[in-house]
């Protein structure tokens, strides 16, 4: 059994990854970032798997990086800190490269590592009382591990505000920079916003969702040469030869549920 989180997947195919060390408000370890690293990689290869959905347990999503795990790899040497910095990354990869959507419910503060883990997916809620911040320059460091995604989602202008300032930015500025696509009032309204994008996504079938995120990482900021264009043409050629497609095709024009919906009882 997990010491930092809990993994769940109902029959529906929605996984849910709860972060569960309140008495550290979250934060992110070596155990964590291994155990997390294991999870994602075992979801990437369940062929049942349709979501995930990220939480937390107490009060706090996630506080950045544990305080004391910070000053035991500031007195190792740089190939040690190379090395475990090395691993957070392929954790954070694993988690923007799951073929399936991935949801968060934040309800309290992601600080560093968690504001990247959020900038990882696909759909976030966060509710009033949430807020982030990229505390990394008041000690002296920088948020390099997690700066692609972050930059990804927010973009470089308002990366440099928070990155340079390290200043804390409530859910609705999150919103307005791209990192938070809903703001809530609390955690049950939250939860109905998970539901609301579940319910949505169950309708869709399960490897065009997984294609449609790879070609979203594939297009973005690439000119719009030949190379793009076979590129794009090479896919969407290759999806309308599957067998996902031909069920989708006959049960749209026999006005039917596709094999993928979900029977609701």
């Amino acid at each position: 059994m997990s010491d930092t989180l809990r993994l769940e997947m109902n029959s529906a195919g929605v996984a849910t990854i709860t972060f569960s060390r309140p008495e550290t408000s979250n934060s992110v370890d070596d155990i964590l970032v291994a155990e997390l690293t294991a999870s994602l990689a075992a979801l990437a290869q369940n062929p049942h798997l349709r979501a995930l959905i990220l939480r937390s347990d107490g009060d706090t999503f996630c506080s950045g990086n544990d305080v004391r795990w910070l000053a035991h790899m500031s007195s190792e040497e740089q190939h040690d800190n190379f090395e475990q910095a090395l691993r957070l990354a392929r954790m954070m990869q694993a988690l923007d490269r799951l073929p399936a959507p991935v949801m968060a419910l934040v309800d309290g503060p992601a600080m560093g590592v968690g504001v990247g883990i959020v900038a990882c997916c696909d759909m976030v809620v966060a509710t009033a009382k949430s807020w982030f911040c990229l505390p990394e320059t008041r000690i002296g460091l920088v948020p390099a591990i997690i700066a692609p995604y972050i930059v990804g989602k927010i973009g470089t202008s308002a990366a440099r505000r928070y990155f340079l300032t390290a200043e804390r930015f409530g859910a609705a500025a999150a919103a307005r920079c791209g990192l938070v696509h809903e703001t809530v009032e609390d955690e049950e309204e939250a939860a109905h916003q998970i539901k609301d994008w579940l319910d949505h996504v169950l309708l869709n079938g399960p490897h065009a969702v997984g294609a449609a995120k790879r070609l979203i990482a594939t297009v973005a900021w690439r000119a719009i040469d030949d190379s793009l264009l076979s590129d794009t043409a090479h896919r969407i050629a290759h999806m309308r030869t599957r067998e996902e497609a031909r069920e989708g095709i006959a049960a749209l024009s026999e006005n039917r549920a596709p094999w993928w919906v979900p029977h609701i009882d």
